[in-house]
């Protein structure tokens, strides 16, 4: 399963090229004489596309491997297996020069505008960072005028260019961050729950300045978060994730109005309707049983041992356990890795 590609290329020359890609992190015993005895199993096999200008939305409760996968897409992390293409530059046979130049057309957004920030550095020294590292412009006067620009771009005052981190709120951080992000002109950036640290009066804020952005210049994201609303809101398509695994992704109405894999399901399920009628009338699905272990995840289908549909029959139930399921079309676009879909 985790060498299929769930989404066939709508141009020919893709962005963002991801094929079986694994991260496990191992697990060690010992003070002096360390061993490895296992390994939680983060991101397990997980392949997809994403073309230049395009959204795509990665969702899933907490622990299932979003960030991991972001992380170790951008290289912050080392590949277990598989591969990673993002502007024809190879991961992990890239060589030093092939990484700077990755480090410079591939950015990240971080969850937490507190913690993602040096706190005894400016705002002038954290968005001309990435100017200065990567040698764009030629001296310190030319890297303030385009510290300025920046700041206006996220709408920022450039007068506040000689402020440190904790005498700003954190949308004002995150704002910041956005920034920094765009300093090196990158193609493709990955926004790793850029809103859910802020208030909900500061989030569609920074969602609007996320769509006027790319918009203006051009960017590809991959966007994860938790808010399935917002997701469908700023994403073109949106792939679902499950114990370091993807088992549905589609356009994002498609997978929104005809979910196909039990877990798109009941996620769907728990995402408020401000109609009270229509809210009233629908079906709340409530999953059984806790998130397996990523160290020792279940054979077959991961998502069995939870599955609403697999424990309505014994036969289901050891099919599902036993086989792992492969990717489906099932819909044009709409892929999913489900037995009873």
């Amino acid at each position: 399963m985790e060498d299929a590609h769930p989404m066939p290329s709508v141009s020919k020359e893709p962005l963002v090229q991801v094929r079986g890609l694994k991260k496990y992190f191992p697990i060690r015993q010992g003070l002096i004489f360390e061993r490895v005895v296992g390994s939680v199993k983060a991101v397990d096999g997980i392949s997809f596309d994403i073309q230049p200008g395009e959204t795509l939305g990665l969702v899933g409760e907490s622990g299932c491997g979003k960030t991991t996968a972001g992380r170790t897409i951008l290289g912050l992390y080392p590949l277990t297996n598989g591969s990673v293409n993002i502007s024809g530059i190879q991961l992990p046979d890239a060589d030093k020069a092939q990484i700077k130049l990755l480090r410079r057309q591939a950015q990240m957004i971080f969850q937490d505008p507190y913690a993602s920030l040096n706190p005894r550095w400016t705002v002038s020294a954290i968005i001309g960072e990435p100017l200065r590292v990567h040698h764009l412009l030629p001296d310190e006067n030319s890297r303030t005028e385009k510290v300025h620009e920046l700041m206006l771009k996220v709408v920022l005052s450039p007068r506040l260019i000689n402020r440190f981190p904790h005498e700003f709120s954190g949308g004002q951080r995150q704002r910041i961050g956005v920034a920094r992000a765009l300093a090196s002109n990158p193609a493709f950036i990955v926004c790793d729950e850029p809103i859910s640290a802020l208030d909900v009066s500061i989030q569609a804020q920074v969602v609007n300045l996320l769509e006027d952005l790319q918009n203006e210049f051009g960017l590809t994201y991959l966007f994860i978060a938790h808010d399935l609303s917002m997701v469908r809101h700023i994403c073109d398509r949106v792939a679902v994730m499950y114990l370091g695994i993807i088992v549905e992704i589609g356009e994002r109405n498609e997978l929104y109005e005809n979910p196909l894999h039990p877990y798109n399901v009941a996620l769907l399920s728990a995402v408020p309707i401000p109609d009270p009628k229509k809210n009233r009338n629908r079906r709340r699905i409530i999953l059984t049983g806790d998130v397996p272990s990523p160290i020792n995840p279940p054979s077959g289908c991961r998502f069995h041992p939870r599955c609403p549909v697999a424990q309505k029959s014994k036969e289901i139930m050891e099919h599902c356990a036993s086989v792992v399921p492969e990717w489906r079309e099932l819909r044009p676009g709409h892929w999913v890795a489900c037995h009873e879909a």
